[in-house]
C-alpha cells in the first residue's frame, strides 16, 4: 500500500548499507563463517548417535560478541527444542556457567527471551536448564519462578536472600505447596562452607547437603592457544567427514554421477531452439523453477524430461510396517527406438508443488522427440514408470527387536538409534514407576507392621515394669507384716508369701513376652531391608535392560505389491540449465 521510498526511505536504506559493509569487511568477521556447523542435534549426539557434551568457550569474546553468540546459540537450541516430541523423560541439558548479565531483572537483552522461553516450554520437550550465578539478584525473577530445583549455598547479602525467597515463594504457589517462609529464611542463614540446600517443588520439603572437598590441580581459565591445542585432534576428525557435509548453496552438479554429467552434456550440445515448442493442448508440460543465479555470459536451456510422480504403499505383517511414500523419477526423451527408459531415471529433488506453467523469458529449449508431442505416449510411460517402480523400489526400514520399533523410511541408523535411546528412557522410566508403586505397598505394609510391633515390645515391657514393682510390694508388705505382727507366721501371712512367690513368675513370663516381641520387630526389620534390597536390583537391572547403542539391528527390505502403486502424473517437465559460451554446461535447478 505504500512505495518504498515511504516506508523505507534511501537515507535509511544507505546507512543500512554502510552497517552491513562495515561489517562484512571487518577482519574478524571472516572468523563467524569458518568452523563447524551450529548443529545442536550433530552437538548432541556424535555421527554414529552416542550422546556428548559440547563446551562452548566465549572467555575470549568481548562483550558484544559474547552476547551475539549467547543469543544465537539459545535461539538455535529453542528452535531445536521445538522440533522434538514431548516427553517426561530427560533428553538433554543446557547449563550455563556465570549467567550475570545474559538475564537480567530490568533489561532486555536478546538472550533474554529465548532463555525465558527455554525455562517455561523446554521441560516439555525432555530438556532441562541449569543456572548458575553467585548473585541471585541478578537474575529475573520470572525465571526464577519457573525453576523447580535449586540449589542454594551461604548467600553474602540481604538482598540476595530476599530475592532467593521470593522466588522460592513463587515456585511453591504455582506448584500449589505450602512454603513456610520463616522456616526458610532461619535455613538459609545457618549455611556454612560447602553447605547447600536443595529445594525441589516435587519434594514435600527441602534438604540440607554439604559437598565433598575436592583440590583442583587446574590453573585457571583455558586460553585460546590453550583450547586450540585441545581442539587440534578433534578438528582433524571433522575435516575428514567435512566432505560429506557440503553446504545446500553449492551447485548439483557437483554431486551428480560421471555418466549423468555426459548425458547433460550431450543435451546441452543438441541444436538450440530460441523458442518454445508447440504442443498440442492435451500434452501437459511443467517448468522447473531456478534455484541458481544466471552466470555472466551464460543463457538459460530448458531440456525436455518425462516426470513421473507415484505413490507406493508399503505394508508388512510379518514386522508391522504399514508406510505410504511420494515418489518422483525425471528421464530423459531421446529418438532411440526406446525413447523412454525409466532405468536411466534419477530421483526429482523438487517438490511437485513448486513447478511453474510458464517458461523463464529469454530462453532456450532442447530438441524435443516428435514422440514427447503426443499425449497417448505418456499414459503408455506411465504404465511402464508403475512397473519399474514395482522392480525397483523396495523401503529399507531398521527394526530394533527389543523395543519392537521401526525406523522412519528416511531415518538414519543414527537418528534411528538416538530415537531409540529416548524411547527406552521412557520405557525404563515408566517399568521403574510400576516398580515403585509395585514395591510401595509392601514396604509401607511392612513398615505398619513394623511399627505395631515396636508398640507391642513397648507395650510388653511397661507391663513387666508394672509386674515388678507389684510384685516388690507384695514381698515387702508380708515381711513387714511378719516382722511387726503379733505371730510371726499366720495364715494370712502365707498367703501373701504365696501370692508375692506367684507374682515372680509372672515377671519372668513377662520377660519371655518383651523378648519374643522384639525378635519380632527384629525380623521384619530384616524383611524390610531384603524388601529394599529386592528394590534396588530390579531397578538397577532396569538401566542396563535395554542398550539401543549396542543392539544388533535388523534390515527389513518391504517390496510394494502391484496393487499398492498408483501412478499420479506423467507429464513434460523441462530442466534448466546454464550454458556457458564454450558449451559447459551446469544445473539450474
Amino acid at each position: 500500500m505504500l512505495d518504498l521510498e515511504s516506508f523505507y526511505s534511501s537515507k535509511d536504506r544507505f546507512t543500512l548499507a554502510l552497517s552491513l559493509n562495515n561489517l562484512l569487511a571487518a577482519p574478524g568477521f571472516s572468523t563467524w563463517l569458518e568452523g563447524e556447523a551450529l548443529d545442536i542435534d550433530l552437538m548432541l549426539h556424535s555421527p554414529d548417535g552416542k550422546p556428548r557434551v559440547s563446551i562452548f568457550s566465549i572467555a575470549h569474546l568481548d562483550d558484544a560478541e559474547r552476547m551475539f553468540f549467547v543469543s544465537l546459540l539459545l535461539n538455535q537450541i529453542l528452535a531445536w527444542t521445538r522440533t522434538q516430541s514431548g516427553t517426561t523423560s530427560l533428553r538433554a541439558v543446557v547449563y550455563m556457567d556465570e549467567i550475570f548479565g545474559y538475564f537480567p531483572p530490568v533489561a532486555n537483552p536478546p538472550s533474554k527471551t529465548p532463555l525465558l522461553t527455554l525455562l517455561k516450554q523446554a521441560r516439555a520437550f525432555g530438556v532441562g536448564i541449569v543456572l548458575a550465578t553467585q548473585n541471585p539478584v541478578d537474575l529475573d525473577y520470572k525465571g526464577l519462578a519457573n525453576t523447580g530445583t535449586w540449589f542454594i549455598g551461604r548467600l553474602q547479602t540481604e538482598r540476595d536472600k530476599m530475592r532467593v525467597l521470593e522466588g522460592l515463594e513463587g515456585v511453591a504457589a504455582s506448584a500449589s505447596v505450602k512454603f513456610d517462609r520463616q522456616a526458610m529464611e532461619q535455613t538459609l542463614a545457618r549455611l556454612g562452607s560447602r553447605i547447600f540446600l536443595m529445594n525441589n517443588v516435587h519434594d514435600d520439603f527441602p534438604v540440607v547437603f554439604e559437598s565433598r572437598w575436592a583440590m583442583s590441580y587446574l590453573r585457571g581459565p583455558l586460553t585460546r592457544n590453550q583450547i586450540k591445542s585441545l581442539m587440534e585432534p578433534v578438528k582433524s576428525v571433522m575435516a575428514v567427514r567435512q566432505p560429506a557435509q557440503v553446504a545446500p548453496s553449492i551447485s548439483r552438479a557437483a554431486t551428480m554421477t560421471p555418466a549423468q554429467q555426459v548425458q547433460v552434456a550431450a543435451d546441452a550440445a543438441k541444436v538450440r531452439k530460441p523458442e518454445r515448442p508447440l504442443l498440442p493442448p492435451d500434452v501437459t508440460q511443467y517448468f522447473v523453477p531456478l534455484r541458481s543465479s544466471q552466470p555472466a555470459g551464460h543463457a538459460l536451456v530448458y531440456q525436455p524430461t518425462v516426470l513421473g510422480v507415484g505413490q507406493v504403499h508399503f505394508t508388512d505383517v510379518k514386522s508391522g510396517a504399514n508406510l505410504t511414500k511420494e515418489v518422483a523419477f525425471t528421464t530423459p526423451i531421446t529418438n532411440d527406438p526406446i525413447p523412454v527408459n525409466w532405468d536411466n531415471a534419477v530421483e526429482f529433488p523438487v517438490n511437485v508443488s513448486d513447478l511453474e506453467a510458464s517458461p523463464q523469458a529469454s530462453a532456450q529449449y532442447g530438441e524435443l522427440p516428435a514422440m514427447a508431442g503426443k499425449a497417448k505416449n505418456y499414459d503408455d510411460w506411465g504404465k511402464e514408470f508403475a512397473n519399474w517402480i514395482y522392480r525397483t523400489q523396495k523401503l529399507d526400514l531398521w527394526k530394533s527387536p527389543s523395543l519392537k520399533a521401526l525406523s522412519n523410511p528416511s531415518e538414519s541408523e543414527r537418528d534411528f538409534r538416538i530415537r531409540l535411546q529416548q524411547k527406552a528412557h521412557e520405557q525404563r522410566d515408566e517399568e521403574a514407576e510400576r516398580l515403585r508403586q509395585k514395591y510401595a505397598t509392601k514396604i509401607a505394609s511392612l513398615q505398619e507392621q513394623i511399627r505395631r510391633a515396636q508398640q507391642a515390645v513397648e507395650r510388653e515391657a511397661e507391663q513387666a515394669k508394672q509386674q515388678k514393682m507389684q510384685t516388690a510390694i507384695s514381698v515387702g508388705a508380708t515381711l513387714l507384716g511378719a516382722f511387726v505382727g503379733r505371730k510371726a507366721v499366720s495364715y494370712s501371712t502365707l498367703g501373701r508369701a504365696t501370692t508375692a512367690a506367684r507374682g515372680a513368675g509372672r515377671i519372668a513370663k513377662e520377660a519371655q513376652d518383651v523378648g519374643r516381641a522384639k525378635e519380632t520387630v527384629a525380623a521384619m526389620e530384616r524383611r524390610l531391608q531384603q524388601l529394599e534390597a529386592d528394590f534396588r536390583a530390579e531397578t538397577d537391572a532396569l538401566a542396563t535392560k535395554i542398550d539401543p547403542l549396542n543392539e544388533t539391528l535388523e534390515q527389513v527390505a518391504i517390496r510394494p505389491a502391484k496393487k499398492d502403486i498408483s501412478v499420479r502424473l506423467t507429464v513434460l517437465s523441462w530442466l534448466p540449465s546454464w550454458q556457458s559460451p564454450d558449451g559447459h554446461v551446469t544445473q539450474a535447478w
